[in-house]
This record gives structure tokens, sequence and C-alpha cells, in this order.
């Protein structure tokens, strides 16, 4: 199979003659699988309501069919169409955060999504991203979306069209390059099925931002686990993975020189996954930088890339910094406990 690669303007209001998208739109319509970009990574595109096209999606990922997916629209009105039970709690959180990167679990209306999308649960997570190609695409299908990140399963999820392109060109029918993503991790989900919500995966939208607008929420315990089964997409142990095995590290700046040093001597090429702040102080074979510690937006917008940009290199081990537990840094550290595998190596008295 050929991919076919459409590249559009983010500002499809001015492009509204142009025919990539539409057809695009077409083409998932007719129960192909496409690429598209969002406000937080690419997703993978299908009808959400075609067994078939759906099947598509976890052919081309090899994702374990026991993963839910999320499902993307266009307008908060086609949620009565999808859903048997809007929240008062839901209702606030779409009032204030859709568009945007915020998925919402639902009971979900029978009959409606393919059993696929929803992994056998009564409950379905939907979302309306913020892009302006992601909302011209979906609304010009006329369907429900199921769209999980565009990358092989397991590995990080693609912010540029590019990556998208080396994972899976000759596995999809076309991919639709809106340019790089903003946010640069996956959305928030949270379930609004429960008293009081609990979040399930954090990301774009913090937990503390989610209690200004509803009040006291709960994170889902089984986030810090290591095995747990997936209710949301991206609760997989193992996720967001480069080549080379990857450990979070903490200590002193001294002490994580040292474990650099005595991993060199052991015969290993030593990979760094650091801040701006900490890249200046460390030495180390190949160093990749993610952002600074003074904008954990930065980081959160460059981590997939770092992560991926050591399957570039030969490195033997990754050793990436810690983060700050807060606001997008709870959403950084889950993604890089998930690529670790929550391996860490810590100084004794850190």
């Amino acid at each position: 199979m050929e991919t076919i690669r459409w590249t559009v303007d983010i500002n499809v209001e001015k492009q509204k003659s142009y025919p990539q998208i539409s057809e695009a739109a077409d083409y998932l319509r007719h129960g192909h699988v496409i690429a598209f970009p969002t406000e937080t990574v690419y997703g993978l595109g299908a009808d959400a309501t075609n067994d078939a096209a759906v099947q598509g999606i976890f052919d081309a990922k090899g994702r374990p069919s026991d993963n839910p997916l999320i499902v993307h629209i266009s307008n908060p009105d086609a949620l009565h169409d999808l859903v048997s039970d809007i929240s008062p709690e839901a209702s606030q959180l779409i009032e204030t955060f859709w568009p945007g990167p915020l998925t919402i679990i639902f009971k979900k209306k029978n009959g409606v999504f393919s059993d696929l999308v929803t992994a056998g649960l009564d409950t379905v997570g939907i979302r309306m991203p913020a892009h302006a190609v992601a909302l011209e695409l979906i609304g010009r299908s006329g369907k429900p979306l199921a769209a999980p990140s565009a990358n092989t399963s397991g590995k990080p999820s693609p912010t540029a069209a590019e990556h998208v392109a080396r994972d899976l060109s000759g596995r999809i029918t076309g991919i639709v390059d809106g340019g790089e993503t903003g946010v640069g991790l996956e959305s928030t989900v949270i379930d609004c099925t429960v008293t009081p919500p609990m979040i399930l995966r954090p990301g774009g939208v913090s937990a503390e931002e989610i209690e200004a607008c509803i009040g006291k929420v709960h994170v889902d315990p089984s986030l810090k686990k290591e095995q747990s089964a997936p209710r949301s997409p991206g609760m997989k142990y193992t996720h967001y993975a480069p080549t080379a095995p990857l450990y979070l590290i903490k200590g002193k700046t001294e002490w994580i020189q040292q474990t650099i040093h005595r991993l060199q001597a052991g015969g290993k090429r030593v990979g760094l996954l650091v801040s701006s702040e900490l890249a200046a102080e460390l030495d180390a074979d190949i160093v990749s930088v993610c952002g600074s510690r003074e904008d954990p937006a930065s980081t959160a917008r460059s981590l997939y890339h770092a992560i991926r940009s050591f399957n570039d290199t030969d490195a033997d081990i990754i050793l990436a910094e810690a983060f700050e537990e807060k606001g997008i840094g709870t959403a950084i550290m889950n993604r890089l406990e998930k690529a670790a595998g929550h391996k860490w190596m810590k100084e004794s008295s850190s």
C-alpha cells in the first residue's frame, strides 16, 4: 500500500477550496484509516461505527484489542446521539475545556459504536480536539472518529507527520500533514460516570485545572502500578518506549555524573534525556534536551521527539531526568514512568 500524504495549512478557514481535506474525509467515510494532526499528538482516525474500519486501526498499530479507543467529534451537540447520559460535571467540563485536550468518559448509547472501540466496556471516551484541521476533517467526514495516537503500539506518540510516516507508511491509506502539534502529550482522560469523577490518565489539562472547575476529583491509583487492566488508552505497562532501555534517574548532579561514568566504564554508550539546565551540568555520550525546568510546557511539547531521537543513535542505555509532578509535570512523569517501565536509579539519600 502506498500511503498518500496531504499537506494542509493549519488555518483551514483560508483554505476552504483546498481539496486535500475533502479527499481525506471521503476516504474516512469509505472505511479507510487516515492519520491527522490534533493539538496533542497525531491521531490515527477511522469511522468509529464501522467494525472493519476500526479493525484497520488495530492492524496498523499492532495494538492489543483490550485497549479502548478515544472517539473524536467536531461539535458537542453530536454527543446526544452517542451517549446515554451527560452528568452535570461533564457538562461543566465540556463548557470549560472543549475544544481542548480533555477526554471525558460517558455511558455509551447501545448500538452506535463498533464494539472494538470500547473493548467490551459499557462506556466510551470522547473528546473534541482544538485543532482547525482536525475539526474540519471530522466535520467533513460526517462520522465520529476513533483515533488513538498514530504510532506503532508501545512506541512514543507522534508530534509531527514525519513521525507517523516513519512508523506507519505502507500500512495506512493516508496522512494529513498539518505541521507539528502543540501540547505534545495526549489528552487528560476523566471518568464522569463515577462520583466523584476520576482521572484515568493525566494529560494536557491538569488535575488542578479540573478541580478548579468541578471540585474534588480522584486520581486512579492504578496509575502508579506496573500492571493494570486498561480502562483508558495509554495505561499499558510499557508505553512510549524508545528502542534502548530507559531509566529515570534521581540524585545530586555529582552522583548522576558518577553513575554515567560507571556505566561507560562497563562498556555502555549512555544517552541523557534532560532539561536544558541539567544538560549544561552533565557529560554523556548522547544528550537530548527536552525543554526547560522553568517552562514545563516546553518539556511536554518536545518530550516524544526527544525520546524518538535516541532511535537514531547507538545509545545502549538512556537516563531520563525526573521532573516535578505538578500541573503538566504530572503528565510528563506519567509518560516517562511508562517509557521506563517504572525502572528507576536513585541515589540512596535522595
